[in-house]
């Protein structure tokens, strides 16, 4: 009940957004071309039509078959970014108009002046859809990193991971793109393949074929994920379950020792839950728990979906953070929104006064739009340095 609470509570404030986004963007695009009666209903009627269907579709995307489902959201999903990118070219517009009133209150054009911006503010909009729906939906690139960490064994100097994350495989993204990102993985030929979360958007019912690839990932140590809180809203267990089935291990509050097998030398590999699983029946993340009973002395790598479990991670010693969630923000002007609920938004980043480190990828897929403007999607391959000044266990104590 509380859950019904929270999605009805959820879609009344988005139908008011909504509401109030179209109705100024009707209203500016009216005055700024000046239209006629006709005209003006036209529009009315597109920007009444397409946030309706928006909103309808949350619920409808849950009980139509796939494909009735797929094809709402190819409508749907696209105009929201297309929506937000009008949303914020005619704020910008109306500033500029603002600006030029103040500075010159009876310009020699002042008749033409206010359709030549809304047409020039459509133009602008219309070109960076383009190019967002161009970057969205190009294929996803390959981004070299390397991370020097101190306590990592020399043996493991120059190990290699591949991490992916935020995949959203679902109505939009299908098996044979996740075959494309699979190839790319398996050709860079990693020691190990991490997936920090929200890998789906779905059932394992209605998902299992599209996931089905995941299965011919290869690497030395093996293929490991973590939940995100997409998979909460997609059934969690039954996805863990299923990626085990995939040969994939599933860290939820776990600790894995990975085995140099040349010289038996190790670090520990750990993996939480998400935090948005407090919110479902289960413990939700469990730090603690994951970290129990291990040696100091080893190098440790978390994976964790949401960058803000780096709070903890740093009290606990944690060398190196791998995460996800942001997407950088996908959409400009977003990623300035992201550090409102995330301490780092995209990057390799020291947390401060400590040795703790983390990288935050921008994101495999995509949620929601298939666009990005002012961000890239990727698949990380991260190198991993050995560094020449140990921390003994001595000076790590447990917190």
């Amino acid at each position: 009940m509380d859950r019904f609470k929270q999605l009805v509570k959820f879609l009344g404030v988005f139908a008011l957004i909504l509401a109030a986004s179209h109705f100024y963007m009707f209203e500016r695009i009216s005055s700024y071309l000046q239209l006629s009666p006709r005209p003006r209903m036209m529009v009315a009627f597109v920007l009444t039509l397409l946030p309706g269907l928006t909103l309808v579709s949350l619920p409808l995307r849950r009980i139509l078959p796939r494909p009735a489902a797929s094809a709402l959201t190819w409508i749907v999903y696209p105009w929201m970014g297309i929506a937000l990118i009008m949303f914020v070219t005619l704020v910008a517009t109306d500033l500029v108009w603002l600006v030029l009133q103040f500075a010159s209150p009876n310009p020699p054009t002042e008749v033409h002046l206010p359709y030549d911006l809304g047409v020039a503010a459509l133009s602008v909009a219309g070109l960076l859809c383009g190019v967002a729906l161009w970057k969205g939906l190009a294929s996803v690139a390959v981004k070299e990193m390397a991370v020097t960490l101190t306590r990592l064994p020399a043996s493991f100097d120059g190990l290699r991971i591949v991490q992916i994350t935020d995949l959203h495989i679902g109505p939009m993204i299908d098996g044979k793109w996740l075959r494309k990102v699979v190839d790319t993985i398996n050709a860079l030929a990693p020691d190990m393949i991490v997936i920090t979360g929200d890998l789906v958007d779905g059932t394992v019912e209605e998902l299992h074929h599209h996931v089905a690839p995941l299965a011919n990932l290869r690497s030395r140590h093996g293929t490991y994920f973590i939940t995100g809180n997409h998979e909460y809203y997609s059934g969690v267990d039954a996805w863990c379950a299923h990626a085990v089935q995939l040969g994939i291990k599933v860290l939820r509050n776990e600790r894995v020792s990975i085995v140099s097998g040349a010289t038996e030398d190790s670090f520990d590999l750990a993996g939480i839950d998400d935090l948005g699983g407090r919110h479902f029946p289960g413990d939700g993340p469990d730090l603690p728990k994951a970290l129990a009973g291990r040696d100091l002395s080893k190098a440790l790598i978390l994976l964790a979906h949401q960058p803000a479990a780096i709070h903890e991670a740093a009290t606990h010693g944690v060398d190196l953070q791998l995460s996800g969630h942001t997407h950088a923000g996908q959409i400009w002007p977003f990623n300035y929104l992201v550090p409102l609920q995330q301490p780092y938004s995209k990057g390799l980043h020291r947390h401060p006064d400590t040795q703790t480190q983390i990288y935050v990828s921008s994101g495999t897929g995509f949620w929601g739009p298939p666009m990005r403007l002012g961000t890239s999607a990727e698949i990380t391959h991260i190198t991993l340095l050995s560094g020449a000044d140990y921390t003994s266990a001595e000076q790590l104590q447990p917190a």
